[in-house]
């Protein structure tokens, strides 16, 4: 069937687009151009990025069991509100990041182009969608943890607003929330042991985005079963062997990301301690070169570009983890200075010269540079 997309949606492709409408014929659009980026605000290329991708059906990659031959489908029909950015994941954090930058930045020259995409997505009959999508048989693992993570970091970031607009978006999300929320309580204690591995399926990264999630909307059951799951699966660990990171498509780091875990479920001390057991070599001399940025040989390869979302994952990982130690424990300047250099690193490679990247890249910038995650100064 044919779609109708809006002025707004053809604008974030780019370009003089063909585009299909209600009567079947194809008429041209012009592109209305986004705003440039504001010189030293290095947020506004992010929002550029997201921008472009949001509503940008393809190239896409779905992970998509078929019951039957009904559910063949463009992406655009099977997930309406989370169909670009090459992925759903990568989509729902995109959206995210939106919200993330109207909040920080609301008289940005991309609030209001911002809002306007976050409203064509954020619609009732578009959560309607994939809340029947996501309950599909078949679908029990669908975006388990990673993507199920984001979305509600996604709700997080709007539950937190003021904004009436953000908190009418709240509760158009609410099914999927709670639908999510069901199916990881069900899930949690199921899980027999952690998934360490540095990317989607990382159980570690996944429950700190839904600690946050829990605490920020007060929900106790969930906060507590994941605590819970948390010390089980990594009260007990010892000599983690960060040497051996990354492997060649990370895009989490298995070890920083546990640490950045505990902190949260740890009170300072106990934390301070079990950090010494759990990476014992963190130099105490204040400098960064202990830990050596990731290398990226091929920014077009999806899977190698994982790695420059590794040096962005480490930067807010270890600024996490400094954050909950002790002031005046000698390893916070090295663990800021190793930071410091993977930021650096990590922030130089979020370029939309490449999809392979710019479709998600963005998002762990935007998590990084505005310090989600982290609620005290460090």
């Amino acid at each position: 069937m044919p779609v109708k997309k809006s002025a707004l949606t053809l604008a974030l492709l780019g370009g003089l687009t063909l585009t299909a409408c209600d009567d079947g014929a194809k008429h041209d659009t012009a592109d209305i151009s986004l705003p440039p980026a504001r010189e030293g605000v290095v947020t506004d290329r992010f929002a550029r990025m997201a921008l472009g991708c949001i509503h940008r059906e393809y190239p896409n990659k779905i992970s998509h069991v078929l019951n039957s031959d009904a559910d063949v489908g463009a992406p655009r029909d099977l997930t309406p509100a989370f169909y670009g950015c090459f992925d759903w994941h990568s989509s729902v954090h995109g959206h995210w990041l939106l919200v993330r930058l109207i909040k920080q930045d609301p008289e940005g020259p991309f609030a209001e182009i911002a809002t306007d995409a976050l409203a064509e997505s954020f619609t009732a009959k578009n959560i309607e969608a994939e809340v029947a999508y996501y309950m599909a048989e078949g679908r029990k693992g669908f975006e388990r943890p990673y993507g199920i993570a984001w979305y509600l970091q996604l709700v997080a970031e709007l539950h937190e607003s003021s904004d009436p607009l953000h908190q009418k978006w709240r509760e158009t999300l609410r099914p999927l929330e709670d639908a999510i929320v069901a199916k990881m309580t069900a899930w949690l204690p199921k899980l027999a042991y952690p998934v360490r591995l540095g990317t989607h399926n990382q159980s570690a990264f996944a429950f700190g985005l839904m600690l946050d999630y829990a605490r920020t909307v007060d929900d106790g059951a969930f906060e507590a079963l994941l605590t819970e799951r948390t010390l089980d699966f990594y009260e007990d660990d010892t000599s983690c062997p960060i040497g051996y990171e990354p492997s060649g498509e990370d895009f989490l780091s298995p070890c920083l990301m546990e640490a950045d875990l505990m902190r949260r479920v740890m009170n300072q001390a106990d934390f301070a301690v079990w950090l010494g057991r759990f990476l014992p070599r963190i130099p105490r001399n204040g400098k960064g070169d202990w830990l050596e940025p990731a290398i990226v040989k091929d920014a077009t390869d999806g899977k190698l570009v994982h790695l420059d979302g590794v040096n962005l994952s480490r930067a807010w990982a270890l600024e996490g983890i400094a954050s909950a130690l002790p002031q005046g424990d000698p390893r916070k300047a090295s663990l800021l200075a190793a930071a410091s250099i993977h930021k650096d690193t990590g922030i130089k490679a979020v370029s939309d010269e490449h999809y392979a990247g710019s479709h998600w890249l963005a998002s762990f910038a935007t998590y990084l540079e505005t310090k989600r995650g982290i609620n005290e100064n460090l």
